[in-house]
């Protein structure tokens, strides 16, 4: 009898103070808890408990706790997560054309990326990727370009003739080297090291704080900046969190995980410019002088000739390409 009196009294006194116990929500990705997308991720979270006055409580599971992209994805639809980080091309299959930003040149520069993030056609293909799946695609965040590792320098499209290069198993990244003559390899990612160290296969291609971390640098001499792919990770809320948000907490999400991404973006690119330097006093040679140009060119013949192998139409590539 006391305690269904005290549980009574507690909720008497939440009614006459406004307070109500916080929706607890749950956002996932697959990256490590030491990296800057966690740092962000944990910071937007505390900003929605803060704007919301503890109506929202955001738990935040790195490093796939939660499972692999693909689950995670999958999880949205479920409501067993409500935020994740994911890749455009996971996006893009369940509406193609989302998956533009995994290719290779479909930017000219960073600059080029950030202005497709604040376009209509962003907005456009958000809109139709929420039609196809019900999520709310809010914005994106910035991963790293690609560049190419070697041991010898890869400074124009000739120099990638016969190059046997390690890629993901996964089309969009056999394109570039396909168009400048190279020989793809697919080879499962925690291989890639002992390849390159034994020959197996010539070359790589990541981003710098990967090429840093999973010290490919080690048995690579070149760090070429071919800067072949822009990649970039969404952010999306899921269509039963979103549907259940009021038009306020709507703009307030918004606004909170697109200055996260923005945040996350600008470590990014801080880091990027720091490992220059920082290869450089490994005694790695940071192969500045790339025709990137000529590289474009070559990928953009390839795109011409294979029209099967992209998925999107010519009237979102025209669009892109505009935005340069």
């Amino acid at each position: 009898m006391k305690l269904r009196h005290f549980i009574a009294g507690l909720a008497v006194s939440a009614a006459l103070t406004g307070t109500a116990a916080a929706e607890t929500l749950k956002w996932a990705h697959v990256y490590e808890s030491t990296e800057t997308y966690q740092k962000w991720a944990l910071w937007a979270a505390d900003e929605i408990k803060k704007r919301s006055n503890g109506k929202y409580e955001i738990e935040v599971f790195p490093a796939s706790s939660l499972g692999k992209e693909v689950d995670i994805n999958e999880g949205l639809s479920l409501g067993t997560v409500d935020i994740i980080y994911t890749g455009f091309q996971f996006a893009g299959r369940a509406y193609g054309p989302m998956g533009i930003s995994g290719y290779p040149y479909v930017y000219a520069s960073v600059d080029h990326w950030k202005k497709f993030l604040k376009s209509d056609l962003f907005q456009d293909m958000a809109g139709e990727y929420q039609k196809v799946t019900g999520h709310k695609a809010i914005t994106a965040t910035y991963y790293g370009q690609r560049h190419v590792t070697s041991n010898k320098p890869v400074s124009k499209p000739a120099d990638m003739k016969n190059l046997k290069i390690r890629v993901p198993n996964a089309p969009a990244y056999t394109i570039f080297p396909l168009a400048t003559g190279a020989n793809p390899t697919p080879i499962a990612f925690a291989e890639v090291y002992l390849a390159l160290q034994q020959g197996v296969v010539e070359a790589q291609e990541n981003p710098m704080p990967t090429i840093q971390a999973k010290k490919f640098y080690e048995v690579q001499k070149y760090i070429n900046l071919t800067g072949h792919i822009t990649d970039s990770l969404l952010i999306i809320v899921g269509g039963p969190l979103w549907d259940r948000l009021d038009d306020g907490d709507k703009k307030m999400f918004s606004e909170v995980l697109t200055q996260a991404a923005e945040g996350n973006t600008a470590d990014i690119e801080k880091k990027d410019k720091e490992l220059v330097a920082w290869f450089e006093s490994q005694g790695n040679v940071v192969n500045k002088d790339v025709d990137v140009a000529a590289m474009q060119a070559a990928t953009a013949k390839y795109y011409d000739a294979h029209p099967k192998d992209v998925p999107w139409g010519k009237d979102v590539w025209d669009r892109l390409q505009a935005l340069k």
